[in-house]
């Protein structure tokens, strides 16, 4: 197993700094010669870290004054009821979606399990980037089964809210049922279409969302910008 550069290390570090709330949105950050004498290198591997993290957007450059922290990673409560517009506006930032693909297709094995449905049904899939602020924070695929919600892709070109479709094929509540989480590195494509380097650190996240009856509803496939997203699990998500 390959080891984690020295400047991956140092932007991670910091990354956790900025997420753990010692470093503020607009503060400052320790002086290049400050945080390679912490961390015992060059500048140069400072330089590199902080230009990782500048192409996440996590800080950015004052010419003469430093580098500073432009942004917080946005806490995503991972629980019963994960409701995506719903977490952004509770971390203070602006929610926002973009449709990459609405497709129907065959399901392929995992999403025919999750679903209950049988080898060869139909599907209906959404792909879209989830944005937080403008920037964005995760690639989602959402696969409902066609048979039961015919008109759904409809209701997602006209809303994007995975919730309202749901409501509109008269579904008013649903929960996760499971959610499983793997460390990964990004994908040359998932780089591109999160604006991260290849290779970046990414949280990938399986889950599936059931009706009040236990019923599948949805199986998601969503990959997180490590570095901008911290996921939570506390008792009020789970709720």
């Amino acid at each position: 197993m390959s080891k984690t550069p020295i400047w991956k290390s140092i932007a991670l570090r910091l990354t956790s700094d900025i997420a753990e709330g010692r470093y503020q949105t607009g503060d400052r950050l320790p002086t290049e010669t400050q945080l390679a004498a912490t961390h015992g290198v060059n500048r140069h591997t400072v330089r590199r870290a902080l230009a990782d993290m500048s192409d996440q957007g996590l800080v950015h450059a004052r010419r003469g004054a430093g580098v500073f922290v432009a942004a917080r990673p946005t806490d995503y409560p991972i629980g019963k009821r994960v409701r995506y517009h719903k977490n952004i506006s509770a971390s203070g930032k602006i929610p926002g979606k973009k449709i990459l693909a609405l497709t129907t297709r065959v399901a392929d094995e995992a999403e025919a399990e999750a679903l209950g449905l049988n080898k060869g049904d139909p599907v209906h899939v959404y792909d879209g980037l989830s944005l937080a602020d403008g920037q964005p924070i995760a690639l989602f695929q959402s696969v409902f089964p066609a048979e039961r919600f015919p008109d759904i892709l409809q209701t997602l070109t006209e809303t994007q809210s995975v919730t309202k479709a749901l409501q509109a094929c008269g579904i008013r509540d649903y929960v996760r049922v499971s959610t499983r989480l793997t460390a990964r590195g990004a994908t040359a494509t998932q780089a591109l279409q999160l604006q991260l380097s290849e290779g970046a650190p990414v949280l990938f996240s399986v889950g599936v969302n059931a009706d009040p009856d236990g019923r599948p509803v949805e199986f998601g496939r969503t990959v997180f910008a490590g570095e901008r997203v911290t996921l939570t699990l506390n008792e009020a998500s789970a709720n």
